[in-house]
């Protein structure tokens, strides 16, 4: 097996996040108060999240937000994280590109999710809170959080998508192996899961439930805040650091990327692998192509609609500007449980519409298959999100097989934990769930905002 890394000393992890807002040509639409519909305000977050938090997603102005050292010194536990060139790959496949990826999975927690949860965690226990509150849905995020509260002596509760829970109980078990509570949504302990559960005893569960029973328990516990593993702005913000070190370790390649790929579910990993580098086609003129890669169960960017939508399923967060499937989207119970949400973030969703960024929609099946290869050529077990990246990676470097093109994505974690999953994939037992534009479009109809 050949490969090379790129690392970078600790001296060169990045001491400031960037922020694409502030260079975006066109702004996002401004997201709104749920009660007044009027734009919305950083105080309008501070009930529900940190204020630092709330102010880091309303800002468009500065370009670069400053790391506070504590976190930095936390990033220095595991960043840089290496950069691969993917020989093994390349060579399984009979491409001539040349195939890079950024290796999130050697976090502690195993996936690129610890980069925003040590930025909330730290911020909340400045601002003197004691307890936080979060969804997940595979459990990579729930994990990051639970143990971002540990180092900072904070009380986690997380929701854990149900199905998920089912699926993945080591998941569970390492959340409360850092001493979360740990919880499946929907569930009867707060009146946005009641409800869910008294409309459909049956339901699954998805992030949006999830993210609505978290919510709600925030606001309903003194001295405690939400947390967000995606979607939002200030996520996107935190993750820049994956970005802001492949830029470097490209350099020390000698190369730059023609395209970057990162799997999609909300946002995070591929903001984070994308943005740093698309700033160079926005203020530059560069022309790398930026490819989000989703679940064809949850097509939000290449079949949902753009509008203003909820980000969860009972209507607690805030109105965004986004292309979604509808904020009571029941999505299949796919494994790649990251994925399965129904909405994409503000930023994502005006780059698309600007043609700034693709997107591709991609079948479980094809996915699994994309993992297995590149477990055998590259010795590392692939999570079944970081599978989209690495499915439209191959789809990529076939295409362009006789070229000898630049391709970048990012292993967003490993699946090591995922293993059900792959011993369902191997045994034959798994699906593909597709969903048609019609069916997406009688779901938003019968999803009508009052």
């Amino acid at each position: 097996m050949k490969q090379k890394r790129f690392m970078l000393p600790e001296s060169e992890i990045p001491t400031h996040w960037y922020n694409i807002l502030a260079d975006m040509k066109t702004k996002p639409q401004p997201p709104l108060n749920p009660k007044t519909k009027e734009p919305l305000k950083a105080e309008d977050l501070f009930p529900i999240f940190c204020e630092e938090c709330s102010r880091q997603e309303m800002n468009d102005k500065d370009a670069w937000i400053e790391i506070p050292a504590e976190v930095r010194e936390k990033y220095a536990y595991y960043r840089s994280t290496p950069l691969v060139r993917a020989y093994g790959l390349e060579e399984a496949i009979g491409t001539k590109c040349h195939i890079y990826f950024k290796n999130e999975s050697v976090s502690p927690i195993g996936s690129h999710k610890l980069n925003s949860a040590l930025p909330q965690a730290y911020y909340c226990k400045k601002e003197g809170i004691t307890n936080i509150t979060t969804e997940t849905g595979a459990g990579q995020w729930g994990a990051a959080l639970s143990y971002a509260a540990s180092v900072f002596g904070l009380e986690a509760a997380v929701y854990q998508v149900k199905i998920s829970y089912e699926q993945k109980p080591y998941r569970r078990s390492i959340m409360q192996v850092f001493g979360a509570n740990v919880t499946p949504s929907p569930s009867m302990s707060t009146r946005a899961g009641k409800d869910i559960i008294t409309k459909d005893p049956n339901h699954t569960g998805s992030l949006g439930t999830a993210i609505s029973e978290a919510v709600e328990l925030a606001t309903m516990t003194p001295n405690c805040k939400y947390t967000l593993g995606s979607v939002l702005n200030h996520v996107a913000l935190h993750q820049s650091v994956i970005g802001l070190e492949a830029e470097k370790q490209m350099a020390m390649a000698g190369e730059y990327p023609d395209v970057v790929i990162g799997c999609f579910g909300g946002g995070s990993n591929f903001g984070g692998i994308a943005f740093p580098f698309m700033r160079h086609n926005i203020l530059e003129g560069k022309t790398t192509r930026f490819v989000a890669a989703e679940p064809s169960s949850c097509p939000k960017l290449t079949k949902g609609v753009f509008k203003y939508d909820f980000a969860d399923e009972s209507g607690y967060t805030p109105l965004l500007p986004m292309f979604t499937l509808g904020h009571r989207f029941k999505p299949a119970n796919i494994h790649a449980g990251g994925l399965r949400f129904h909405g994409a973030g503000m930023i994502v969703s005006q780059l698309l519409k600007d043609g700034l960024m693709e997107a591709v929609d991609i079948d479980q099946l094809e996915t699994f298959e994309a993992g297995v290869m590149f477990a055998k050529a590259e010795g590392i077990v692939p999570a079944p999100e970081s599978c989209h990246a690495i499915a439209a990676a191959i789809r990529e470097a076939k295409a362009h097989k006789d070229e000898e093109k630049v391709i970048l994505f990012n292993l967003s974690g490993h699946g090591l934990i995922d293993m059900a999953a792959y011993d369902q994939y191997l045994a034959g037992n798994l699906q593909n769930h597709e969903i048609s534009q019609d069916e997406v479009n009688a779901n938003i109809e019968a999803d009508k905002l009052d």
